[in-house]
């Protein structure tokens, strides 16, 4: 018979709500959270020790500010040098996976959970769960939302308050509700020194 697990991991319809196992899951990585959450910045080692627990898969050189909020932890891969500011949160019921040196604005929300149309069914706790994929080098401003299935190209930046229904290129600027690509990042953007 397969499990709830096997099949959140196979992206098949699971019931999320009333699973023992995925619960307890659940819960161990809130602990966990919650303890980093309310852990003072200047505590550095202890932090990064709870980091460690709750996100196995997280690179070197990460910096993530409290308050954060993850479902399960294991399923986020954070590439080295990423930064995520305050009040991010990562829906990982699928893969989360953020390449190198992502820049996650606040209060930024990735959701791979998707639910049922009918009612009786999502009533019934069933959820269905896609990846998300973030390239490298990827800047979202505060308050975007990913939803489920979606992939940001490398190098592409997203506008504060965006939400991302649908794939979006590497290196473009796309903004808005639903988010569009408005155009290509160009050598005209450099700062210049």
């Amino acid at each position: 018979m397969t499990t709830e697990r096997e099949k959140l991991e196979q992206g098949l319809w699971y019931d999320a709500n009333f699973d023992a196992e995925l619960l307890a899951e659940r819960e161990r990585a809130a602990d966990r959270y919650f303890q980093f959450n309310q852990t003072p910045p200047s505590e550095t080692e202890q932090r990064e020790a709870l980091l460690d627990q709750l996100l196995p898969r997280r690179g070197a050189n990460v910096s993530i500010v409290a308050p954060f909020y993850t479902d399960y932890g294991y399923n986020c891969v954070i590439g080295d040098g990423s930064f995520l500011n305050v009040g991010c949160y990562l829906m990982d019921g699928a893969p989360i996976t953020f390449g190198k040196n992502c820049f996650i604005g606040p209060s930024c929300g990735f959701y791979t959970a998707n639910h049922p149309l009918i009612a009786e069914e999502r009533n019934a706790g069933l959820e269905k769960a896609q990846p998300i994929t973030l390239g490298d080098n990827v800047w979202l401003g505060g308050n975007v939302t990913v939803l489920p299935g979606v992939t940001i190209g490398s190098g592409s930046v997203i506008g504060a308050g965006s939400v991302v229904t649908k794939d979006i290129p590497a290196g473009v600027i796309a903004v808005g509700n639903p988010c569009r690509v408005v155009r290509e990042i160009a050598e005209d953007d450099r700062v210049g020194r």
